[in-house]
């Protein structure tokens, strides 16, 4: 039988800010309740970044745990992707910055944009190298720290977000059988004509500023549970699976009636989802490997488990990934 490459998770990793922003605390600083931001989204914390914690010095937090679960140095990576859509700098990238505090001096890296599907895009571009043979072992990291982008008069949206990171390492393996561990599929989407639901309001090309996050919650809303099912349902027909084949079912921490209404949608029992969402907050591209970690380390997610991962972000994209772990 033909050998096929398969990118198979090695490690997980997070990062999380110092400090715990609670409900209570915003009610100091806006016009809000625990109880307005619990019933509506299932937020009771979020931790937020102290002005020297950075996406990159959470990345690269993230990075070395999922190294260490791993067993593996930083000499054994020649591909970093970070997923983010606040890094550092303009430019260079984050991961390259990441890249160098972890005293990689090969291979290549770069950051992936696509806010809250980050990750998703990130880990389906990461196992199209390591299957082509253009890399051996990945680094996938989430990163955001998207309190900059906060307008924290704005009660609507600065009471949603978090700050954090998550990481996955990566290694191309040769697999003999086609449900051998690994990623197993990818689906991804996009549709511009939604960019205004969802967006920060400056740029270097058009403000010059960072500017603040915008967002239209009800369209948002609206528009999620519809894409994320259908992706969702794209990605078990491609492997003749059902839901009822899903071990656990990772989504993006954005929201949790959207999380639940998702896992209602499908048909996935709510005792097989990781929620985070109650203690991160949303903290975009970094949501679904924070929530990833979490599960790992704590048990949950075990070797051959069938693990479905879906994501929706401001553009609009969105997407999903399943991997036998």
């Amino acid at each position: 039988m033909t050998k096929t490459l398969r990118s198979i998770v090695r490690g997980t990793g997070s990062s999380l800010p110092a400090q715990v922003v609670t409900n209570q605390d915003l009610e100091r600083r806006v016009d809000t309740s625990d109880e307005w931001i619990q019933q509506r989204t299932g937020i009771r914390q979020r931790h937020i970044a102290a002005k020297e914690e950075t996406t990159v010095s959470l990345g690269e937090a993230a990075a070395r745990n999922a190294l260490a679960q791993a067993g593996m140095t930083p000499d054994d990576i020649d591909l970093i992707i970070v997923a983010t859509a606040t890094p550092d700098n303009t430019f260079p990238a984050s991961a390259v910055h990441i890249q160098q505090r972890l005293g990689i001096t090969r291979g290549f890296a770069f950051d992936m944009q696509a806010v809250c599907s980050g990750f998703v895009y990130a880990l389906t571009t990461a196992d199209l190298y390591l299957r082509s043979g253009m890399a051996r072992r990945a680094l996938v990291i989430g990163a955001e720290t998207f309190s900059r982008l906060m307008d924290w008069t704005d009660r609507t949206t600065c009471v949603l977000f978090g700050d954090g990171a998550g990481a996955l390492v990566l290694e191309a393996v040769e697999a003999a059988e086609p449900d051998s561990r690994g990623v197993l599929v990818s689906k991804l989407r996009s549709d511009g004509a939604h960019s205004e639901k969802l967006y920060v309001d400056g740029g270097p090309s058009t403000t010059g500023t960072v500017g603040h996050l915008r967002m239209e919650g009800r369209e948002v809303f609206k528009h999620a549970v519809g894409m994320i099912t259908d992706v969702v349902y794209d990605s078990l027909g491609a492997l003749s699976m059902t839901a009822d084949d899903v071990d656990w079912f990772v989504p993006h921490q954005a929201n949790r009636r959207i999380i639940d209404a998702s896992a209602k949608k499908l048909g996935i029992d709510p005792d097989k989802v990781v929620v985070t969402v109650d203690r991160h907050g949303n903290t975009s591209a970094a949501s679904i490997p924070l929530a990833l970690d979490t599960a790992v380390r704590d048990g949950r997610i075990k070797a051959d488990d069938i693990v479905l991962l879906e994501a929706m972000g401001g553009g609009f994209t969105w997407g999903a990934v399943i991997v036998r772990w």
